[in-house]
């Protein structure tokens, strides 16, 4: 791919970026305010993504007529959003995106509307990626927080670099804001799906960082992947069989939505392994994707079974453990379109799973306590695979 444009520095966002903390602590404001006999509204939450510390506590404070002060929340609060932030992983493709960088010389750094403190409690999550980014921002250093461009100006100033020369990645619409406004380049990676019609100022607008191309902003591109295939950090999820689509391909009905599930960010064709109830572990291929037509907003999923020998059933329960990536949706307004799973993808899967490469995935499979594999199954290249 040409690029279209040319950058010598990327500035990261962090929740909902790089980690999956927003879904991680989902649930903390609505425990938080259960003790006061309060619900939350998911409209004025969805608004609330991304703003400073301060700004959001004193708009919660006053939306549902809380009897106590900022500090008093905070304090609070606190705890928390700390022993969740513990449950926290990085995105899908991020930590792919952060050596790559790094390796490859490229100057880095984060910028958050999150406070210091809680910046340096979270990004011990990343492990020793934390160690990439050679400039950390919080916004309680800036004068003014996002959707104010005085973070990513401040970050670039840290970095040498001028502002025009940054990519910056963001999920929220007020850090994307921030981003054109400081003059840098933004790729959105929007955490709210329900939003992505709103990131149109984004010079472009990707459902996760594993469609991310170097080479477009003239950075060096990937080699990493294999025969078509990118591998990449185990998913697991439930979900149950619905009805047939085409051919060989089963509609998913997703399963209880618990903290291990597929990220809201994730969308596109992916591969591994499924596990059924009844009849042991088969290979497959899974698409995903969101239907945002009118009056919809529900995720969507496909499977085909790379496996003769399963003959899905209506209603049986299924895990997935998928453990590779393909590509992206096909362009579509008809979301059943755009998940279309072709021969070439069950051909890159099938192959892919047989690949040496894949071969730490099979640790991954006793460590989640699969089942023993059907009798007709056998290893091959290190790979425990039906």
């Amino acid at each position: 791919m040409a690029a279209t444009h040319r950058v010598s520095a990327v500035i990261f966002d962090l929740d909902g970026t790089l980690l999956d903390t927003e879904r991680a602590t989902r649930d903390v404001l609505k425990e938080f305010l259960g003790t006061y006999g309060k619900v939350p509204d998911a409209a004025k939450e969805e608004k609330r993504l991304g703003q400073m510390h301060r700004e959001s506590t004193t708009g919660i404070i006053a939306d549902y007529g809380l009897p106590i002060t900022v500090e008093e929340y905070s304090e609070a609060i606190y705890p928390l959003y700390i022993k969740r932030w513990q449950r926290a992983r990085p995105l899908p493709g991020v930590n792919r995106l952060l050596k790559h960088l790094h390796k490859n010389g490229v100057p880095l750094a984060l910028a958050s509307n999150s406070i210091r403190r809680n910046i340096d409690h979270k990004i011990l999550k990343l492990g020793e990626l934390k160690d990439c980014f050679s400039v950390v921002l919080g916004g309680d250093q800036v004068p003014h927080g996002k959707p104010c461009p005085d973070i990513f100006l401040e970050a670039a100033k840290r970095l040498g670099v001028n502002p025009s020369s940054c990519l910056v990645i963001e999920d929220s619409l007020v850090g994307v804001q921030a981003a054109k406004a400081s003059g840098a380049k933004v790729v959105a990676v929007p955490s709210l799906q329900s939003q992505r019609h709103c990131y149109s100022i984004a010079d472009l607008i990707l459902y996760s960082l594993l469609d991310f191309h170097p080479e477009l902003w003239g950075l060096p591109p990937f080699e990493d992947r294999i025969q078509g295939a990118l591998a990449m950090e185990p998913l697991l999820s439930n979900a149950q069989i619905g009805d047939a689509v085409q051919n060989s391909t089963l509609t998913l009905i997703a399963g209880e939505c618990t903290y291990d599930s597929i990220p809201d960010q994730i969308s596109g064709i992916f591969f591994g392994w499924t596990k059924s109830e009844t009849s042991g572990v088969f290979k497959a291929v899974v698409s995903t994707g969101w239907d945002l037509s009118p009056g919809k907003f529900e995720r969507v999923m496909h499977i085909c079974f790379l496996d003769s020998h399963y003959k899905a059933k209506t209603e049986d329960h299924l895990e997935l453990l998928l453990i590779g990536y393909i590509r992206k949706l096909q362009s579509s307004e008809n979301i059943s379109q755009a998940m279309n799973i072709t021969d070439e993808d069950q051909a890159t899967a099938r192959d892919a799973l047989d690949l040496p490469a894949f071969s730490e995935y099979a640790k991954t499979r006793s460590a989640l306590d699969l089942p023993a594999l059907p009798e007709y199954a056998e290893p091959r290249n290190g790979l425990l695979l039906a």
